[in-house]
């Protein structure tokens, strides 16, 4: 296991690089999102440990990070302040633009994985997500219907001008960019949902990790209940990812500082529980270029890469 430790900021989001094999950034907050400004760290893996980079600061927290699809120097954070930052790792100086419509906490960027789209979704403490074209300084429209706070945004690996989102009112809703409406809302849990994600293998399946401990898997031709509903957390499920090599593995971070790997075709589900962090964990995120290797962070410091030992054991299978 290698680690990057960043004193005086707690890691709130990580993201492995969709073209560089060893290159990671994180989203980090002073004083723990409280108060105080954020870093974003991008920082590179080496043979036996994790080095910085680059640094870029802003003057509030910094809560999510994405990579550009279509730039593999640029970059787009969340912040407190309710702005955007596009960063581009090539200009030291600052943020190349900055994206402020939202009313409060952005907590959720995703930049969209088609490649024609050049478009990023943001959800926010404000009630809303929006889409962006990063070329523009306002946004391209404003999806409103979530009754809490927007935790997630993800857009469809599968599906154009589509993505899901999460909410502090317990839902799970899937829009549809171009009608500028949610085509979906599932009432996925009885608390709030801090977290979604879509099956890289089949285009109606998603996942969501809430703050009743649970991980849930949805089928979206059948909502009425879960697929699977996969029990282990003791506290938070902050986030959750599909592997991007096995269709029915995922893993999930939460506030009981443990990472935990889960295949929902298996019972028990429970494959692998990690316990390498002594705060909670908000960050994950799988290698797409390195099997079955995962990064993550914490608000312990630091950020760890890894390859958990159920993964390593695997032999990769799409079935």
């Amino acid at each position: 296991m290698k680690g990057f430790r960043f004193p005086a900021r707690h890691g709130y989001a990580v993201e492995m690089s969709p073209f560089l094999h060893n290159t990671l950034a994180c989203a980090t907050a002073q004083y723990y999102g409280i108060a105080g400004c954020g870093t974003l760290l991008v920082l590179e893996q080496r043979e036996a440990d994790i080095v910085l980079m680059r640094s870029f600061d802003w003057n509030d927290g910094l809560f999510d990070v994405t990579w550009s699809e279509n730039n593999e120097h640029v970059l787009v954070t969340g912040a407190g302040d309710g702005s955007l930052q596009i960063w581009d790792t090539a200009n030291p100086q600052g943020p190349i633009r900055v994206l402020k419509e939202h009313t409060q906490e952005v907590y959720a960027v995703d930049w969209s994985q088609t490649r024609t789209e050049n478009l990023v979704v943001s959800g926010s403490w404000d009630h809303t997500a929006k889409v962006w074209d990063p070329e523009r300084p306002q946004s391209v429209c404003t999806l409103q219907g979530h009754e809490g706070v927007v935790y997630s945004t993800i857009w469809s690996p599968h599906i154009p001008a589509c993505f899901a989102s999460t909410s502090g009112d317990g839902t799970l809703r899937v829009w549809d960019v171009k009608a500028s409406s949610c085509r979906l809302a599932i009432p996925a849990h009885k608390a709030e949902v801090l977290s979604c994600d879509w099956c890289k293998y089949d285009q109606n399946v998603l996942a969501t990790g809430a703050v009743d401990c649970s991980v849930c898997v949805w089928d979206l031709r059948n909502v009425r209940q879960p697929v699977a509903q996969m029990l282990g957390h003791s506290y938070a499920v902050r986030r959750v990812k599909f592997s991007p090599l096995y269709k029915s593995v995922l893993a999930s971070c939460s506030y009981d500082f443990t990472v935990r790997v889960w295949d929902f075709s298996r019972s028990p589900p429970l494959l692998d529980t990690m316990e390498h962090h002594s705060e909670f964990v908000c960050g994950l995120d799988f290698n797409l270029h390195i099997p079955n290797q995962v990064v993550d962070c914490s608000w312990d410091e630091t950020v760890k890469i890894y390859t958990p030992p159920c993964l390593a054991a695997m032999q990769p299978s799409l079935a």
